[in-house]
């Protein structure tokens, strides 16, 4: 009865009914006009028809505009309508506005003499290119003074994190899609609970879809109380919207401006094998010093003024102190995605990676939902003779988006790229490493929802001391891992046509 109970009560089973509601009010109406129609119906078509042109025209994937192209065609009566809807969200002036007063003040404190750093980039011109392209499109430049530490596991971050909160003496910024109770967050609680007391400036994001099913409701008023200010982003409300689709993937940890952390792991206890949710959960983070660490700062700032819509000088959360940082320790970009500036900026620093790498390009993604530009750009390398390699779960968490990754397989094998499949369980970590110069550890999935709808962040590796230790990590699961031939895909007709209608609709997933 208790687990019913809850069932019912539950904030997911008030949003579920509202939007059943909303739903079957708006199919209600469009059928309530059906006894005009000769005239509903012949509106109906040209709407669509007008929606049609108008996808074929915007600056969206094209992967995308044929994933909604199909259904509004094959349902010209509810197509058009459901896209203007529920797809083709924008962004007020005045949101645009707030943005780029943020991003201006961002640029300026993020000026920088970058002679020594010009220097440095000089010796590979597409490392000056890649740079280029990334403040360009992500306003963050890139950081000669920083030092990195890569975390092949969740729980070797976790410790690392710990460390690193105790040792707070001025602010303390976490941003994270999922944050669950649990030993991991408790352990992290219980440090922000004191830093707080002690009258730290203590602040916290969490997205409302990530933390739907795991934290209570009001959960940031929880925080609050414990002197702990937090925002929960793009709150989720019973009203049918595009907007909802546009999620925080984020997970930053910042620690007084010295210290950053990114990489794929959450804040629940999953991610460091508290128990077995999917198998061996396999997972990785990187931690910033110097200069990329003060970028990470103002990539939470940045958000937090957004959503918090206040007017903040963020020049006083500038570090006091920088550990330091030996010269040879290469050169780190952390950088940021929207979906609201119409530039995929993940996926194409993935591109340039591929395209430009001469030896080996190794991958790692939880999924494997890509564009017809990726696939190319994978399949090419490895036709040129580069060894393209991706690693993706042996246990997935999501069935039917598992069953949308193998549908990728057959074209990228047939193509020369080589497929691992983690057999211990789920791999989580979105690790990028080509030529031991260039790295990306950061939140961006290979899928649709990483590159094209979800704020997600990364950092740019280029010569740095954690690439030898990514590449041993690389290579140490390879080793645990069941590499996919063609021949053990097999050919079941039935199957094939279920691969091709998910690769169809792989967008929405």
């Amino acid at each position: 009865m208790k687990i019913i109970k809850n069932i019912l009560f539950h904030r997911i089973t008030y949003l579920v009914l509202a939007f059943g509601v909303q739903l079957f009010l708006l199919i209600g109406i469009i059928l309530r006009f059906s006894r005009y129609f000769v005239y509903f119906y012949g509106f109906s078509v040209l709407l669509s028809l007008f929606v049609v042109v108008l996808i074929v025209n915007k600056s969206m994937n094209p992967s995308y505009k044929l994933a909604w192209i199909i259904p509004i065609l094959l349902f010209p009566v509810f197509g058009g309508l459901f896209y203007i809807m529920f797809g083709n969200y924008r962004l007020s002036k005045k949101s645009h506005r707030r943005m780029e007063e943020i991003s201006t003040q961002i640029n300026f404190l993020l000026q920088q003499d970058n002679m020594n750093l010009i220097k440095s980039l000089s010796q590979s011109g597409s490392a000056a290119c890649q740079s280029m392209y990334i403040q360009r499109a992500s306003s963050f430049p890139p950081m000669a003074d920083s030092g990195t530490e890569y975390f092949p596991s969740g729980e070797e971050f976790h410790l690392q994190l710990l460390k690193e909160l105790s040792k707070a003496q001025r602010y303390i910024f976490l941003e994270y899609f999922i944050i669950q109770e649990g030993k991991m967050w408790n352990s992290i609680l219980e440090i922000l609970k004191e830093k707080a007391a002690q009258g730290l400036e203590v602040r916290v994001i969490y997205d409302d879809v990530g933390c739907l099913m795991t934290l209570p409701r009001h959960y940031d008023q929880q925080l609050r109380n414990w002197g702990i200010k937090a925002c929960i982003f793009n709150p989720l409300v019973p009203v049918l919207s595009a907007l909802h689709n546009n999620r925080d993937h984020r997970k930053i940890g910042v620690i007084d401006g010295r210290v950053a952390f990114t990489g794929g792991v959450n804040l629940a206890d999953e991610y460091i094998n508290q128990y077995e949710k999917h198998g061996h959960w396999k997972d990785t983070a990187i931690r910033m010093t110097g200069g990329a660490a003060w970028s990470m700062t103002l990539m939470f700032l940045s958000l937090w003024g957004f959503l918090q819509d206040t007017d903040e000088d963020f020049a006083v959360f500038y570090p006091e102190t920088k550990e330091t940082v030996l010269p040879s320790d290469g050169v780190v970009q952390p950088f940021t995605d929207s979906p609201l500036d119409g530039e995929t900026v993940g996926e194409s620093v993935y591109l340039n990676m591929i395209s430009k790498a001469e030896k080996y390009v190794y991958i790692s993604s939880p999924y494997l939902i890509i564009d017809n530009e990726m696939i190319t750009a994978l399949t090419n390398a490895a036709k040129s003779g580069v060894d393209v390699r991706i690693i993706t779960p042996g246990v997935p968490d999501k069935q039917i988006v598992h069953a949308a990754t193998r549908s990728f397989y057959p074209a990228l094998l047939r193509g020369g790229v080589r497929i691992f499949e983690y057999t211990p369980g789920f791999i989580h970590s979105k690790v990028y490493l080509s030529d031991d110069r260039f790295g990306v550890v950061g939140t961006i999935n290979c899928d649709f929802r990483s590159l094209y709808l979800h704020f997600e962040c990364g950092a740019w590796l280029y010569d740095v001391p954690a690439l030898s230790d990514i590449y041993k990590d690389f290579n140490e699961t390879f080793l645990r891992c069941q590499e996919v031939t063609l021949d053990q895909l097999g050919q079941n007709p039935l199957k094939n046509i279920a691969s091709a209608f998910l690769r169809l609709f792989a967008p929405f997933l």
